[in-house]
């Protein structure tokens, strides 16, 4: 099933980030076709090496899909990144080519399709929802009425990574140099959240996405309100889904609220160059 189609989209090179023009890490120097350079919104603050120079990434003239944006400076959004990986596994050659949803707000499209159009198995014939709602001191992205007459919350991750091991960049290195993952399949991966920028060694990577697992496990203790995160998986590449040993405070906090009775949905997309975003599974599992 097509659940989100985003148009005009163009390949480009991100020829610098942050922008020349403008120094903020959401705007980029790209690369038309033509070889003009523009200016272009970017998301996630690089994405970890998905949004960053010299990567190819999909991007739309920025009116195209936000037809709302009043930006003075982007003329462009950049929405998709692209990898393309090959290995031989007992002497066969495989091939990994992956467009990957690497905007925030392409997720949050995504899930309310899903809500609307019953992809979802635990949020069936939903009666009612609205978006961004603001319970206690955290805006919740969906919050609505399910078939049986109960609230229920939903807060959505993007989960954008994906790897054989979810370690740091130096245990990596090291596995890498010793072949640890020579004959894994791609789809052994496992997608992880979070990751990205710490202020400190072994800091916490997203303080608000820590409040909103805190909050939804406190949440669990009212017997009327169901409290949802989803994790939307934007690559098709992952077998499974955890909550990432880089951040063990974060880790901490999400399998309590498991424990506790928050539900948590995956969400696998698969994107196209053409911009088709497609629903994949809701079936991948959670390790704890």
């Amino acid at each position: 099933m097509i659940l989100y189609n985003l148009l005009d989209l163009e390949k480009v090179k991100i020829i610098s980030r942050p922008s020349k023009i403008c120094k903020t890490p959401y705007v980029a120097d790209i690369e038309l076709k033509d070889g003009s350079i523009v200016q272009a919104h970017c998301a996630s603050l690089g994405c970890c090496g998905l949004c960053e120079k010299g990567i190819y990434v999909y991007a739309s003239p920025i009116l195209s899909n936000c037809p709302e944006s009043k930006s003075k400076i982007c003329s462009y959004k950049i929405y998709l990144s692209e990898i393309y990986e090959e290995k031989i596994i007992n002497e066969i050659k495989y091939i990994n080519n992956q467009i990957i949803g690497i905007d925030p707000k392409l997720a949050e499209k995504l899930v309310e399709k899903s809500l609307t159009s019953n992809c979802l198995p635990t949020l069936q014939n939903i009666k009612k929802y609205r978006c961004e709602a603001k319970i206690g001191k955290s805006r919740f992205d969906f919050i609505g009425i399910d078939e049986n007459n109960k609230y229920f919350i939903l807060e959505v991750k993007n989960v954008p990574l994906s790897d054989y091991v979810d370690v740091n960049y130096i245990e990596k290195k090291k596995l890498i140099k010793n072949d640890a993952f020579k004959n894994m399949n791609f789809n052994e991966k496992i997608s992880y959240f979070p990751d990205g920028y710490r202020k400190t060694k072994g800091g916490i990577v997203s303080e608000r996405a820590l409040k909103h697992i805190t909050e939804l496990t406190d949440i669990t203790y009212s017997k009327i309100i169901r409290p949802i995160i989803c994790f939307v998986i934007q690559r098709t590449d992952s077998g499974s889904f955890q909550a990432s040993n880089i951040d063990p405070t974060y880790k901490a906090a999400f399998n309590d609220a498991v424990k506790k009775g928050v539900e948590v949905i995956i969400l696998m997309i698969e994107w196209s160059v053409n911009g088709e975003a497609k629903f994949v599974t809701c079936d991948l599992p959670v390790n704890l």
